[in-house]
């Protein structure tokens, strides 16, 4: 990424400037960058603009200007350029997939000395592993929003028809297994598991095969991505498909909807943001939800080491380097990080709150958001938190299942394979 960095910096020397402008009555003018598109008008969205309206009325001499740019990875192709020309906002929104992009390649600014001189706001409010996620040494360069870990839905109506117990907080390969034969019924449609071919949710299986992706290092995939350790995952997601309990690929694609919501599938993996979808779920011919709420259990990714593995995803404030309005950009900083907007956010159900005491809060009045909270400090970052280079392995992983579960290609040649493409994209 750095060499992409040098070779675009004479494409855009002439756009270099400031980062900061004064509005016609005085205010300072805070650019901040999120992801998103114009005329959203979702829920979400609608609570956001308040909390940004709100923000400004706390702070008479700032007007903030948020700049919506679609799509993860026009996101950060638009962000690079900004800062190599250094037109960059001043905030911006960090997502962990692509931290490494740009806390490694030196365009955030250290937040640790302003955290050192406000002594109004506590780093220790906030979960430990999430701030991590953004820290580099001794220096933080974003505050946590919110994030979510994936953890392993299932349908308590599904299981209590087929007289299976629920998951445990360690359940093995084998009686997870077990369990989605006993709940199939492809009679009448309905599945023990709900695969998709989607790497950042099924990488948790290969960890908790005792397998990876990457080295320790993250410095390259051979080794990692082809060992008999993350054979046994691929093999055993495989399995679940040639034993029935899911759906091939090509019979998901056929059927077009989503199994889980319909109460078609007694389990999947995905993250706090699926409890939305799962809320809005249609209704029968008899007028109640096809999956009511009370019905929706949470638990840890099941194991074969001693205690599960999960990757969680996280979103975060950060500062750029050459920001000017420093003041004014980490008060709003400070503010969406509040405790009183993560409890407005958290409302929402989009994700666990980044902070503590407003998670911890939820968690005592929800059993779902208590079993989030008890997986929290088992969770790491996506590779993309650490290594700048990770995003096309996402890209090849998504392939390298493709060619075992759709094509019949052995597992062992197609890990291989997989592992050689990303160590020729690392090599770059």
């Amino acid at each position: 990424m750095k060499h992409f960095v040098r070779s675009l910096t004479l494409l855009v020397l002439a756009m270099v400037g400031g980062c900061s402008t004064i509005t016609g009555d005085g205010r300072t003018v805070v650019r901040v960058a999120t992801w998103g598109g114009a005329g959203d008008d979702s829920e979400f969205a609608k609570v956001e603009r308040e909390i940004f309206a709100e923000f400004e009325r706390q702070n008479p001499d700032i007007d903030i200007r948020l700049e919506l740019i679609p799509g993860s990875q026009e996101y950060v192709r638009k962000m690079l350029l900004n800062f190599i020309a250094r037109s960059e906002p001043e905030v911006m929104l960090l997502d962990a997939s692509s931290a490494a992009v740009f806390v490694d390649n030196g365009v955030l600014k250290d937040l640790t000395p302003i955290i050192a001189k406000d002594q109004s706001f506590d780093l220790d409010a906030y979960f430990p592993n999430v701030v991590d996620i953004a820290r580099r040494g001794d220096q933080v360069y974003a505050i946590p929003k919110d994030f979510t870990p994936m953890v392993l839905y299932y349908n308590r109506r599904l299981f209590d028809a087929a007289g299976v117990g629920y998951p445990k907080d360690h359940w093995t390969y084998e009686e997870f297994l077990d369990a989605a034969k006993r709940l199939t019924d492809r009679s009448r449609g309905v599945y023990g598991f709900k695969f998709a071919n989607w790497m950042p949710g099924w990488i948790t299986w290969i960890w908790n095969a005792g397998g990876d992706v990457l080295n320790a290092e993250g410095t390259m995939s051979s080794g990692a991505f082809d060992s008999p350790e993350t054979q046994r995952g691929v093999e055993f997601l495989a399995t679940l498909m040639k034993e029935g309990v899911s759906p091939s690929l090509s019979e998901s694609a056929a059927m077009g909807v989503d199994l889980f919501t319909q109460g078609q599938a007694a389990m999947e993996i995905s993250g706090h943001w699926a409890l939305i979808g799962y809320a809005a779920a249609p209704k029968g011919s008899d007028g109640k939800p096809l999956l009511a709420m009370d019905d929706v259990g949470v638990a840890p990714v099941p194991t074969q080491l001693s205690s599960s593995q999960t990757v969680m995803y996280e979103s975060g404030w950060a500062i750029g380097k050459h920001c000017k309005r420093v003041d004014e950009a980490w008060r709003f900083v400070k503010y969406m990080t509040s405790e009183e907007v993560q409890r407005k956010y958290a409302r929402l159900g989009l994700a666990v709150s980044a902070r503590r005491d407003v998670a911890e809060e939820i968690a005592a009045k929800d059993p779902r958001e208590a079993k989030f909270f008890e997986i929290v400090p088992s969770a790491r970052p996506p590779w993309g938190a650490k290594v700048e280079k990770y995003n096309p392995v996402e890209t090849i992983g998504q392939n390298m299942m493709d060619s075992v579960l759709k094509s019949g290609k052995p597992i062992p040649e197609a890990l291989r394979h997989a592992a050689n493409q990303v160590d020729k994209e690392f090599a770059k």
